[in-house]
Parts: C-alpha cells; sequence; structure tokens
C-alpha cells in the first residue's frame, strides 16, 4: 500500500518545540505591530531580531503541517465508498509522501542550522601558548588569517585589546568581528591551534611546534544578559604601546572587574574614552554570558556536542605544517594545501566542512 512508504520520522520533542517555536512567532508578530514597543530601541531590536530569526523555521513548520494534513486527507478517502475518490487517493498517496520526506528533512535541517547564536556577532581573543616568541607570531598569523577572512566576508572587524610579542605578533588579541552570519561561520574556530615549521631565528634548520589558542564567543545584546553596574568596577587608565600623543597624555583605557565572576576586560585601542568603554561592556557581557552557559553545563553533568560547544578550546583541533605547506583539521580529518592562501583569509573550505559536520552531528542528536 502507498501508505505504508517509510517516511522521516520527527520525533514528538522535535514537534513539541517547532509548535513552541511557533507560537513564539505569532506572540513576537503581534508585539512588533504595537507603536509602543519602539518606545524602547533595545527591546525592539531583540524582539525583531528574534522574530527574524525563527520565520524560516515557523514557515517550513507550516508547510510540513499542511502536508500531513493533506496526507491525512488522502488516507481518509481510502475508505471512501466512491471508487474514483479511492483512486484519486491511492494516487496522490506516492507524492505526498515523497513531499512529506522532503519537508521533514528540510524542517530538520533549518531547525539544527537557524539557532539562537547563528546570526550574532561574534569576540575572539587569540592567545600566544608554547612556543614563547614563535607562539607569538602564529598568533599574528591567526589573527591576519580572521582578518583576511573579514574583509572577503565584508565583515566590520575591530580590535579591542592587545599584547604584543616581543618578537612581532601578539602575545593576546581581542577583537569584534560584525556582519552576517559571523558566529554561524567562525563558531567552530574555538580550540588549540598548532603550527609547525622553521622559525628565522633556527640557524640549524629545525622545525619547531608553536601553539595559540582561539577563543569565539557571541556577541549578547544587554537584554540578553543583565550585568548590575554596580557589580562592575571601573579603572580608567593611559594605554600603553603605540598610538600617539594620547597614549602618555590621556586616560582612554578602559578595565572592567565584575566582582562576583572576577572575569576582567580591557579596552585601549580607541583615542575615545567612551568607545573603549562601549567595546568593553560587550565584551564582559559575551564572556559572562559564556561564564552562565559553563557553570550550568558542569551543574547539570553534560557534555557539550563535539563541535558545537566552546568547551573544546583546550582541545587541539588543527595543524599547520608549513614544511609540507599543509593543514589539517582533526575534527572532521580534512587536509588542504595552500598555507599562504589559508593565511590569507581563503577559510571557506574549512569552514563549509565544519558546518556540514556539525549539521550531520545535530541531525543525529534530533
Amino acid at each position: 500500500m502507498a501508505d505504508e512508504v517509510a517516511t522521516e520520522e520527527m520525533p514528538d520533542a522535535l514537534l513539541r518545540k517547532l509548535s513552541e517555536m511557533d507560537e513564539t512567532f505569532t506572540t513576537l508578530g503581534k508585539e512588533i505591530e504595537d507603536p509602543d514597543l519602539f518606545n524602547n530601541p533595545d527591546r525592539a531590536k531583540l524582539k525583531l531580531k528574534e522574530h527574524g530569526r525563527l520565520k524560516s523555521v515557523v514557515e517550513a513548520f507550516r508547510a510540513f503541517l499542511k502536508i500531513e494534513e493533506g496526507l491525512a486527507e488522502a488516507k481518509e478517502l481510502l475508505s471512501d465508498e466512491d471508487p474514483e475518490m479511492r483512486e484519486l487517493a491511492e494516487s496522490e498517496l506516492p507524492e505526498l509522501h515523497e513531499a512529506r520526506e522532503k519537508a521533514a528533512l528540510g524542517l530538520k535541517e533549518i531547525f539544527v542550522t537557524q539557532d539562537a547564536e547563528s546570526e550574532s556577532d561574534a569576540i575572539i581573543e587569540i592567545s600566544a601558548g608554547v612556543g614563547g616568541d614563535e607562539s607569538a607570531l602564529f598568533a599574528g598569523d591567526l589573527f591576519q588569517m580572521y582578518s583576511r577572512f573579514a574583509e572577503r566576508s565584508k565583515w566590520k572587524l575591530e580590535v579591542v585589546d592587545f599584547n604584543a610579542g616581543n618578537q612581532g605578533g601578539f602575545k593576546r588579541i581581542q577583537f569584534t568581528v560584525e556582519g552576517t552570519g559571523v558566529f554561524r561561520q567562525l563558531r567552530f574556530e574555538s580550540g588549540g591551534h598548532r603550527i609547525q615549521r622553521v622559525p628565522e631565528t633556527e640557524t640549524q634548520g629545525r622545525i619547531h611546534t608553536s601553539m595559540a589558542t582561539v577563543v569565539v564567543l557571541p556577541q549578547v545584546e544587554e537584554v540578553d544578559v543583565h550585568i548590575e553596574k554596580s557589580d562592575v568596577r571601573v579603572d580608567r587608565y593611559r594605554a600603553s604601546g603605540a598610538g600617539g600623543q594620547h597614549v602618555n597624555k590621556t586616560e582612554s583605557a578602559i578595565r572592567l572587574t565584575h566582582e562576583a565572576s572576577g572575569l576582567v576586560v580591557c579596552c585601549q585601542d580607541e583615542k575615545s574614552q567612551s568607545k573603549n568603554l562601549n567595546r568593553a561592556w560587550k565584551v564582559l557581557r559575551a564572556r559572562y554570558s559564556d561564564f552562565l552557559q559553563e557553570k550550568a553545563d558542569a551543574e547539570r553533568g553534560e557534555a557539550r556536542r563535539s563541535l558545537r560547544g566552546r568547551g573544546n578550546r583546550n582541545e587541539r583541533i588543527r595543524t599547520y605544517n608549513v614544511p609540507q605547506d599543509r593543514c589539517t583539521d582533526h575534527r572532521v580529518g580534512v587536509t588542504v594545501h595552500g598555507l599562504p592562501q589559508l593565511f590569507d583569509g581563503a577559510l571557506e573550505n574549512l569552514l563549509v566542512q565544519l558546518i556540514e559536520k556539525d549539521k550531520e552531528e545535530s541531525l543525529r542528536n534530533l
């Protein structure tokens, strides 16, 4: 019988989540229609952003339900007294089953890829690790790689704070990246990056191994994560390093210390104290959100998924072998060649495969 064709399974838990998202989408639509909402620009921005994020999922869910209704009606007609109606229903069932199969799979893919963080901007921190000055130089190479990729993607990148290396590069550098789909594409860069090459200072041609750590956090809105200003100590001081006369004469640098969590954020890249303060608060909110997420995960005793979570920052995720001109991502088992091009921002090939790997894992976990 045609109605016995195997179809894409839709778990009850997933259907409940989708139904809740549909209700939330409808509620948000009504709230957005209220002109008074825009008296609070931050709240309005949050509502519009969430409504936009849910739109594709809800539209796919409603299309799936419409096919389900058609399928149920066709099955009922199989018992109709009219032979022509039974024949018509029998002929429609294979097409309806195929449509349901495609709709279910497409709905699942949208659901696992359009999470709340996927469209967020990102805050990235690169820290030199084992390897001394060579590690700092490697951190500089990684910063160049992300900077060039941001340029290729038409994203906006701004440095928040940095500590230069003795021979170049960075001991640590923190920056924001803003644009369409930033966190969705860069979220899997968190972790340990290793490079194998002959340093310029090596006289005997020996290959050295150095490490750097990358942390990628989603930017969060003030309405998403509330931090009491009374819990944060604000220190203003003179910036250090290159930057002109304002470095020595103006207290433009900002340090925020969140007393409860011990989180400390510095920003000194701008000449304007107000701009540095604004950027520092962005970073603090992102780091505090991550702090709360890690705390909640620890209390629940649940491990994050291998790619999606940010708990893998100490794991070695990628090796760049300069003598052999190859880069291997250990999570997906993919090796690409052409390191000069990679460090010039040609990250697309690796990122596509990481995103696809995460999608496959997420679909299996539904």
